[in-house]
């Protein structure tokens, strides 16, 4: 049976303005400390508007989500560059983690 996990969408405002794809870089290597079976950013790309990036997370249990978000907001890697974020998320588990 394949485990499910929540998705969430993280929005960001950088600090920063020209570091997005280090950013990037850094945020896709990010997972909780279990092998990124407790959650794990699945994807981060730059996008245009009033955001400068956007990555989703696989999460097992809606309750990590803060965890979620405050591992990312405080990593030693980007928090430097991260001005403001903005989150959303999937109201039911139905996502397999590939």
């Amino acid at each position: 049976m394949t485990e499910k996990y929540y998705r969430g969408y993280i929005l960001f405002r950088l600090a920063k303005i020209g570091t997005e794809w280090e950013i990037v870089d850094k945020m896709m290597k990010m997972k909780s400390d279990d092998n990124g079976k407790e959650w794990r950013v699945s994807y981060c790309t730059p996008i245009y508007g009033a955001w400068d990036l956007i990555a989703e997370v696989s999460f097992s249990q809606l309750e990590n989500l803060d965890t979620v978000v405050t591992s990312i907001r405080m990593d030693a890697d980007v928090k430097d560059y991260i001005e403001e974020t903005t989150t959303l998320v999937s109201s039911k588990p139905n996502y397999p983690m590939d």
